[in-house]
């Protein structure tokens, strides 16, 4: 038992570690030098049209896409695989067997970046920078439920929409707002499900502005030919912080079974 307790409160304490400090660097946002260049040239009302692409990718995919974006990947073996590893966990308790989980998940993490980043590419180099927005959607959520499923959770239910909505929102957002999302998300983590109040349409509409705020201006280099390529390249970008952030989450969601499960063995 000593040894077991300690396993699991070793990796408990490396994680809060490391959750601080993805959380101490995005204190604040710093704008780069391209972005402060084509903060001249953006037109007004692409904010808004943004907006509205991100919310209607995410209402869609989540309507009638999810059974598309599961063909890309194979959802029963990525369950399978995870009650391999449950079960040796069970028989191991050990912190090699608690890491398994999350070498697995950045695996499949690495691999929709690299996927996610061509397809941006090639969508910048036709001047395709709106269309992109339903494609890079798509690649958000197939990572997300693949890092869900590499963890044990289903991703179908409201409850679970709701999480990976805050995550995405959380991930390209700074200071005391990504405080107040990781709050939430750490509350719902506890409590397992949504409040009353709870409204999706809502919660798509802030994750979206969130997203486009972040990818304005990238979006719009993305709608210029040949040059879009570097716009597109930004998908990567952004992905990479949204699975990490996913990563981050997911992971303290299965410490904290594994911690109630270990000590009341």
């Amino acid at each position: 038992m000593a040894s077991k307790k300690s396993a699991i409160d070793i990796e408990w304490w490396q994680f809060q570690k490391k959750e601080q400090k993805f959380l101490a660097s995005r204190t604040e946002k710093k704008d780069t030098f391209l972005n402060k260049k084509l903060a001249e040239k953006v037109p007004e009302k692409l904010q808004g049209t943004l907006d509205s692409a991100f919310a209607k990718a995410f209402g869609m995919i989540f309507e009638k896409g999810t059974g598309i974006i599961e063909k890309t990947f194979k959802k029963d073996e990525l369950q399978k695989s995870f009650k391999i590893n449950e079960y040796a966990d069970e028989v191991w308790q050990t912190r090699g067997s608690l890491k398994v989980f999350e070498k697995k998940a950045e695996k499949a993490g690495r691999l929709n970046l690299l996927v996610s980043g061509a397809a941006g590419i090639g969508m910048g180099a036709f001047g395709a920078g709106l269309p992109d927005i339903a494609l890079f959607v798509g690649f958000i959520l197939r990572s997300v439920y693949e890092i869900a499923l590499d963890y044990g959770y289903d991703y179908e239910s409201e409850e679970e929409r709701r999480f990976i909505l805050l995550l995405i929102e959380g991930a390209v957002s700074y200071g005391d707002e990504l405080r107040k999302i990781d709050d939430m998300l750490n509350a719902y983590i506890e409590q397992n499900e949504v409040p009353d109040n709870y409204d999706e349409k809502q919660q798509i509409e802030r994750t979206a502005a969130g997203l486009s705020k972040e990818l304005l201006y990238m979006k719009f280099l993305q709608g210029i030919p040949i040059v879009g390529v570097v716009g597109g390249a930004y998908d990567v970008v952004y992905l990479k912080k949204i699975t990490e952030y996913a990563n981050l989450k997911y992971k303290k969601r299965f410490l904290l079974k594994k911690k109630k499960e270990w000590v009341s063995q």
